[in-house]
């Protein structure tokens, strides 16, 4: 994979326009599945979830900048949890009827990733929203660390 190609590495790649192929190259299998494929994790089983560490949180497929560690919150419900994102635009959402029921899909802004649900369930926090989020649709960056440079780290360690 070259690293032109990789709208991670390169983000003057269109994110959008990344054929299939090269999203299923460039992440891990699991990574694959949920941010192309909208599938989820299950409860407690992905990254982040005790991360306590100050940051950001990161598409795990393009590095859009997504969360910031200061709107973290623990909800009890299994995947990390978030009351805002960390600036407009950086997650659409969507209507999702799926499963039989109706929620809100949120997707990274810059690549269109499943990255989980929002709920209206949160009333502890500012907001009263939870962006419950798969850990695996993340890459958390630890303040001051070049958010390129985890990637590029992440993406060249061993898949699952």
């Amino acid at each position: 994979m070259s690293k032109s190609n990789d709208p991670g590495l390169n983000p003057s790649t269109d994110a959008t326009a990344v054929e299939d192929s090269t999203w299923k190259s460039i992440l891990s299998a699991t990574e694959y599945k949920i941010l192309r494929h909208s599938a989820t994790e299950a409860p407690g089983t992905g990254r982040y979830l005790n991360n306590e560490e100050q940051g950001f949180y990161h598409c795990a497929g393009c590095a859009q900048k997504l969360y910031s560690a200061n709107h973290k919150f623990h909800s009890g419900c299994g995947w990390p949890s978030f009351y805002d994102q960390v600036e407009d635009g950086a997650v659409k959402t969507y209507v999702d009827k799926s499963h039989g029921r109706t929620r809100t899909e949120m997707r990274c802004g810059r690549c269109d990733g499943h990255l989980g649900h929002i709920f209206q369930d949160a009333p502890q926090t500012p907001t009263g929203i939870r962006h419950c989020v798969n850990g695996y649709a993340v890459l958390f960056v630890p303040e001051g660390k070049d958010p390129l440079e985890a990637l590029a780290e992440h993406r060249s360690r061993p898949r699952d």
